[in-house]
């Protein structure tokens, strides 16, 4: 597998992969123009859209409509290290979810893939030019 990223002036950067193109940029404090999220951005979306999905397979597979249920991420930072300290998914089911799915919803939503390779994270490796 392998994504392309690309450099498309000022401090925008976008990804290629799976025929899709994500674009960042830093905010106007930062030299950027703000005219896409944060990659750091991208990165706390993937959590609670991951954590999402999995709510939706849940769901689906019961016949239990997801239209009223709502997420939230909530997030503490470290001011010095500017590393996430703490990360709170919050998941609002209407009162018509069945009481019997309560815990089972949140451990599907704790199944997200995203969450997993942050409790085990890969080894990332930069180079440049194919050289260590």
């Amino acid at each position: 597998m392998e994504m392309q990223i690309h450099f498309p002036g000022g401090k925008r950067v976008t990804s290629i992969y799976k025929g899709f193109t994500v674009e960042t940029d830093q905010p106007k404090s930062e030299g950027g123009d703000d005219s896409a999220p944060e990659p750091y951005d991208l990165f706390l979306s993937s959590i609670g859209t991951c954590a999402g999905v999995y709510i939706v397979y849940f769901c689906e597979s019961r016949d239990i409509p997801t239209d009223d249920i709502t997420m939230a991420l909530r997030f503490e930072r470290n001011e010095k290290s500017h590393l996430m300290e703490k990360i709170a998914i919050a998941i609002n089911l209407p009162p018509a979810f069945p009481d019997k799915y309560r815990k089972a919803v949140i451990r599907a939503a704790e199944m997200c893939t995203v969450k997993r390779n942050l409790i085990h994270p890969p080894e990332i490796l930069v180079t440049a030019n194919g050289e260590p």
